[in-house]
């Protein structure tokens, strides 16, 4: 297993700081101007301009940790992560392909999505695999509904314990949503609270995806009523996006109410699916991917990078920078736990990819020499739109254009520089830029 690294700015894709300086009004309009006047923080209380300091950078911060592993059981798993747009970075994860003893056959992958700080999440990330040990209901399968109850109690006890910890060491009053995985030899454990979210790819198809828990929801929402609390702005009580979660002790403070009957409940959702060989993946990852991408579109593009790059870091790493410059504006994480039935690469895959490249090369010296016939300087931006506005067959489903800007800024560096070689393009961008 390699461990988790911090990517150095080496590691960064150059096409990205590239982009970034290249489309700087265009990222601008559309993160910047477009959305941020319509966005609060998104699972945290609302941001009112007047009171409060922006959630948001004036330039996402493009350094990934990424990591990988595998378990003795041929199930390999990637991460990236990207702090993106916000201010701080509030996500967390836990990966671990096999336990320890008796249960080293069973696998645990978790994404937890903080808010209001990430004191909850990291918590979470170090700990909440713990507690759902101790509560003696994982054990080797005789009864998955009891490894189901485990889970939930073992949720209900970190809740009660970091509640505990909040009042005595005065924590931050942060929350923070989990998305997991528990998996054993028979069977994948879906366990969700909140609205990060995990699906699983069987055969080419989405067979089972967690539900978001938002307050608009109808039993979320009677729930919240019941314990005297109301949603507003689709919010409870106007201020948290989700109504369910770990942490956020300001919403669980009527000390009569079971901690499940609370404004914000710390209970997950747990189902559990058999396991088939026609299992090709599973994906983890928190509302900052979700936010700008479907369910099967996700699935769509894993799958058809898998059949042209066998590095599945290389794969996580190009879905959050599609969701960055698709416009998410939260923190980013995934997690992509591949089986055997996974796609491989293909040759059939990959020359349709080269003629795909060669395509959008060719289109982008159309366009360049469209700007030289009318005496105009290259502006990557015009070419970004008319790519957009081009019917190109063979894109990457579920990517688009968007997902082949490596291929674009290169034949866009190539060809300007052709084009004007006393002039050759800053690459990196200089002081005068920013």
């Amino acid at each position: 297993m390699r461990t988790a690294r911090r990517a150095s700015a080496v590691e960064v894709p150059s096409f990205l700081r590239q982009l970034a300086k290249e489309t700087e009004k265009m990222v601008t309009f559309f993160f910047k101007g477009g959305q941020r006047d319509n966005q609060s923080g998104e699972d945290g209380e609302f941001e009112d301009d007047d009171c409060y300091p922006s959630p948001y950078l004036d330039r996402p911060i493009l350094e990934k940790h990424i990591s990988e592993g595998g378990s003795q059981r041929e199930v390999n798993y990637a991460l990236a992560s990207m702090q993106g747009w916000r201010v701080q970075m509030e996500d967390a994860h836990t990966c671990m392909p096999h336990l320890e003893g008796e249960l080293a056959e069973w696998g645990y992958f978790a994404v937890f999505d903080g808010h209001a700080g990430s004191t909850v999440a990291q918590y979470c990330a170090r700990n909440l695999l713990e507690h759902i040990l101790q509560t003696g209901g994982v054990k080797l399968e005789n009864d998955p509904d009891e490894v189901k109850e485990g889970i939930r109690e073992g949720f209900l006890a970190i809740d009660r314990h970091m509640q505990k910890l909040s009042r005595q060491d005065n924590w931050e009053r942060s929350g923070s949503t989990a998305a997991a995985i528990l998996l054993s030899p028979q069977h994948v454990y879906f366990i969700n609270c909140g609205d990060s979210r995990t699906l699983l790819c069987r055969d080419g198809q989405v067979i089972f995806y967690t539900e978001d828990h938002k307050p608009f929801n109808p039993r979320e929402k009677e729930r919240i009523q019941n314990a005297g609390g109301s949603v507003t702005l689709q919010r409870v009580n106007g201020s948290l996006a989700v109504s369910r979660a770990l942490g956020d002790f300001d919403f669980k403070e009527v000390e009569w109410r079971p901690q499940t009957e609370q404004l914000v409940s710390p209970e997950p959702e747990v189902y559990e699916l058999e396991r088939s060989p026609q299992d090709e993946f599973l994906i983890l990852a928190c509302d900052g991917v979700w936010d700008v991408i479907g369910n099967e579109e996700l699935c769509a593009f894993v799958r058809s990078r898998m059949q042209v790059c066998n590095d599945l870091r290389e794969i996580c790493s190009q879905v959050i920078d599609l969701c960055l410059y698709k416009g998410s504006l939260d923190n980013m994480s995934i997690i992509i736990v591949c089986f055997p039935g996974a796609p491989h690469v293909s040759q059939e895959a990959l020359k349709k990819e080269a003629e795909l490249e060669q395509l959008i090369e060719l289109k982008v010296e159309e366009i360049l020499q469209i700007l030289k016939g009318r005496d105009e300087d290259p502006d990557f931006l015009y070419v970004m739109k008319f790519l957009a506005s081009e019917n190109i067959p063979g894109l990457p489903p579920g990517g688009g254009i968007t997902s082949k800007r490596e291929c674009i800024i290169s034949a866009y560096q190539r060809l300007t520089m052709s084009l004007r070689p006393q002039e050759p393009m800053d690459i990196e961008g200089s002081e005068d830029s920013n």
